[in-house]
């Protein structure tokens, strides 16, 4: 059974369920178990025209007796202009608890990354979560992404089998503590995908490459979903803590849930001008978490962080290889300090991480560095919600940045060196692993000294001095050779900064 939905702008029904523009085609309907024989298929096809709503939902009739749903879909992808976006179109699921903004109904999401997927009770594909296939109406979710000038097309495809459910196999989340070396200084990488979301790397296969990298934590990260959490247990260990968390990718720009309980799903369907992020921000610092707007100058459609920074724990300024929206983000946070010196309100630090998808993607390029008391959940978040952490390119490169008053006084990375406004202080960094590599000490005024390349060894000190009156924050920065003077080489790590003075 075929059935058509046309989905043009002047012929839909087009409402708002308290945040983005959505749409809820005809439903498709299945006969009973009895009626029907052991599996049903029913397809659907459509199109939607440019403008159309962020969200477009097909209700499934389910009956009784299901054991899985099966879903496919494909589109049509016709030459677009030069410049212009063509057809892009993302899917998920929600069961028949509805499609209510914060997800109770939420089964998975796959985004674009796959053609097809099944939900039943004792298996889901990555990105869905497996439980009981209940009578209801269910819901595709259709996320039109980009839509070409022609329209988009598309065709899905539902199969029911029907049968005695499987057993759903109680999670078992990673430990929220690993070994660790007591206060020290902890090195992960908390923005990564997995298959169970539009990466190509196993669970297993990340942690492999985060010990590889020298990391000693990892933050699971997948788009939309946290089908992954439960498939961390056998991936962390005594040397490799596992927090669980989520890339919530709205069309207004993306955050990383940093650390949330292990099952927490934090829902994406809205834009800025809906007013909907705090209360989600507010969700993930219940649930144990940090937020972390990510990326947030990047180019791609939907990357640009539009939600203002009042909600952020810290802010991702390093994703992956250092690029031009890199330089961008990292100049508009050092904007952000000046502000906050400037009226006398809380900072927010800085983070890098590596954004891995898969091959040839680093995991640990770049990686946070955190001074943590212990390696588990609740310190490496404290460290970094405190800013008592660097970003560095690899565990190759270490560097370290201290003020000290005339007195003795001392105070380190994320730290405030509490003496008067004229008095002397000396700033120091050390790094290590970075051969021919300049250092530069920033203040609110700018770049106030720079090193000569370091030598062969990658090591050196640098000092300088000045007084809280002259410069309210001094952080280093680590650069590669500039390729384009007088645009300064990529980075190879920098500092959260110190603060001068009594405040």
């Amino acid at each position: 059974m075929c059935e058509e939905h046309q989905a043009g702008v002047g012929r839909r029904a087009v409402f708002l369920t308290g945040a983005a523009a959505a749409l809820t085609l005809g439903s498709v309907s299945f006969a009973s178990a009895a009626d029907g024989g052991r599996s049903q298929t029913r397809t659907v096809k459509g199109t939607l025209d440019p403008g159309a709503p962020d969200f477009v939902y097909v209700p499934v009739e389910v009956p009784h007796g299901v054991r899985e749903i099966r879903v496919a879909y494909t589109y049509d992808r016709p030459q677009v202009p030069p410049g212009t976006a063509g057809n892009a179109l993302d899917i998920g699921v929600f069961d028949e608890r509805g499609t209510g903004l914060g997800g109770e109904g939420f089964r998975g999401w796959s985004g674009g990354a796959r053609t097809e997927f099944f939900v039943r009770s004792d298996e889901a594909t990555p990105g869905y979560i497996p439980g009981p296939v209940r009578a209801g109406t269910w819901h595709i979710a259709l996320g039109p992404y980009t839509v070409a000038p022609q329209g988009l097309s598309y065709e899905i495809t539902v199969t029911l089998t029907f049968g005695e459910p499987g057993r759903t196999p109680r999670p078992v989340y990673p430990p929220e503590r690993a070994k660790g070396r007591g206060r020290a200084w902890y090195r992960g990488d908390c923005h990564l995908h997995s298959w169970h979301s539009d990466g190509r790397r196993t669970p297993g296969e990340i942690a492999a490459l985060a010990r590889a990298a020298g990391l000693d934590f990892v933050n699971s990260s997948d788009h939309n979903t946290h089908s992954a959490h439960a498939h961390w247990a056998e991936a962390a260990g005594d040397d490799l803590l596992v927090l669980l968390g989520e890339e919530v990718t709205t069309r207004n720009g993306h955050v990383v849930a940093l650390g949330t309980d292990p099952g927490t799903f934090v829902d994406w369907r809205y834009r800025a001008r809906d007013n909907r992020f705090g209360r989600f921000a507010r969700q993930i610092r219940r649930a144990g978490g940090l937020v972390v707007p990510a990326h947030p100058h990047a180019t791609c459609i939907g990357c640009n962080w539009k939600f203002g920074f009042g909600e952020a724990d810290a802010v991702e300024v390093w994703n992956g290889p250092w690029t031009p929206d890199d330089e961008v983000a990292l100049a508009d946070w050092d904007g952000m300090l000046v502000a906050s010196v400037r009226d006398g309100r809380d900072w927010i630090p800085a983070m890098g991480s590596s954004d891995a998808h898969r091959d040839p993607d680093a995991v640990g390029l770049p990686q946070t560095v955190v001074l943590a008391d212990d390696l588990s959940r609740r310190a490496i978040q404290d460290g970094i919600r405190a800013g008592r952490c660097y970003v560095a390119e690899s565990a190759a490169v270490s560097l370290t940045l201290t003020a000290s008053g005339p007195r003795g006084e001392h105070a380190g990375i994320g730290e405030r060196l509490r003496v008067a406004d004229d008095s002397p202080v000396t700033v120091r960094a050390e790094v290590t692993g970075a051969p021919g590599r300049t250092v530069r000490l920033v203040t609110d005024q700018g770049v106030l000294h720079t090193s000569a390349p370091l030598p062969a060894s990658g090591e050196g000190t640098v000092e300088w001095r000045t007084t809280p009156a002259y410069a309210a924050y001094v952080r280093a920065e680590v650069r590669h050779e500039a390729t384009l003077p007088p645009l300064p080489g990529s980075l190879a790590a920098f500092t959260n900064p110190v603060f001068l003075g009594r405040r």
